[in-house]
């Protein structure tokens, strides 16, 4: 797939809705599932990190309808099953939005007429290495541009470059939920630079006690934040593993901090994986206290802190990880044999 900046171009006319919202709209928004005769489709309203369920209608041979009132531009879902993953769905001022709906191979051949943000939404998934300093100047006043900050590139960017690029969106986008959490993530940011004391907190360890993260300090601490329902982590997890049964005898330690709901799926894998650390979790998922106090908004993520608590690296992955510890704990070994 290629970057498609000029079909992008000549949505430009059709996204740049305003967000300012007034009071609700109703749409009417119709449409046909592929393979189903009988049922219920629910419309679902994306929320502080979750589609949360606003309506539902029955599929009567194949076709459904809603007529809800609602507020637009704003991101919402259609599900057939509250349990998995919806189909997103951007609405704006159009009066009328039909989808031709398929669940078939994750929503892939799903057909959606009426709506520009929408449009430009599928545009920009199916772009390649998108520059969303670029994105948001052709689009600045779509919501899209604002989400796909948030939701794309809040973790990835500093909180300089946060700034910067939202700036470059229209002022109209700056009261926006994605927005404000952007502007929420830079201060936060601002406070996890390397260079920065780690920020101090209590969570309950695997068997139910409280530990402090400011008690583990002393060696080169790894702040490292995962789950078990998360596979990116649990294929990292060998890596860390490995530096942690290479170095902990020098003065290298690990704690793990879950995401996790289930503490049954959480302790399973700590065994399994062969996790020998310590680790805690709180089982609030993406809510979790200590993620929040560390703008954590993918996983894998970690901190590398020094003997003082104080940040010394982020992000550690594989062979950078080994040769970060192998390099400062030389260092430590040298400066502590001239002494």
């Amino acid at each position: 797939m290629k970057p498609m900046y000029q079909y992008l171009a000549g949505l430009l006319l059709l996204s740049t809705l305003s967000f300012a919202q007034g009071p609700a709209k109703t749409l009417q928004i119709e449409g046909q599932v592929a393979g189903v005769q009988e049922g219920v489709i629910y419309l679902q309203k994306f929320q502080d990190k979750k589609f949360v369920k606003i309506d539902s209608s029955a599929i009567k041979g194949g076709k459904f309808k809603f007529s809800p009132a609602l507020q637009v531009p704003e991101l919402y879902s259609l599900t057939l099953d509250e349990k998995k993953s919806p189909y997103y769905l951007f609405l704006d001022e159009s009066d009328k939005v039909t989808v031709a709906f398929d669940t078939a191979a994750y929503y892939r051949n799903t057909q959606v007429q009426g709506s520009a943000s929408q449009a430009l939404y599928l545009a920009y998934e199916q772009m390649e290495d998108v520059k969303i300093d670029e994105f948001i100047r052709q689009h600045p006043r779509s919501l899209v541009s604002a989400y796909a900050l948030y939701r794309h590139f809040s973790y990835r960017l500093s909180p300089q470059e946060l700034e910067s690029n939202v700036a470059l969106l229209d002022a109209s986008l700056h009261n926006t939920p994605y927005i404000q959490t952007v502007r929420e993530l830079i201060v936060i940011g601002k406070r996890v630079q390397v260079g920065n004391p780690a920020i101090d907190f209590v969570m309950n360890d695997t068997e139910g006690n409280p530990l402090r993260l400011s008690d583990q300090y002393g060696g080169y601490l790894l702040v490292d934040f995962w789950a078990a329902w998360c596979g990116p982590c649990r294929r990292e997890n060998p890596n860390v593993v490995k530096v942690y049964q290479k170095y902990k005898d020098r003065g290298f330690s690990v704690l793990g901090v879950s995401l996790d709901r289930s503490k049954e799926s959480w302790l399973k894998a700590i065994e399994k994986d062969n996790l020998t650390w310590k680790h805690v979790s709180d089982l609030a998922y993406w809510d979790s206290a200590a993620a929040k106090l560390y703008g954590i908004r993918a996983i894998p993520a970690n901190f590398l802190l020094d003997p003082n608590g104080v940040i010394v690296a982020r992000n550690l992955r594989a062979e950078e990880l080994e040769e970060t510890i192998e390099k400062l704990l030389g260092q430590k070994e040298t400066s502590q044999g001239s002494k």
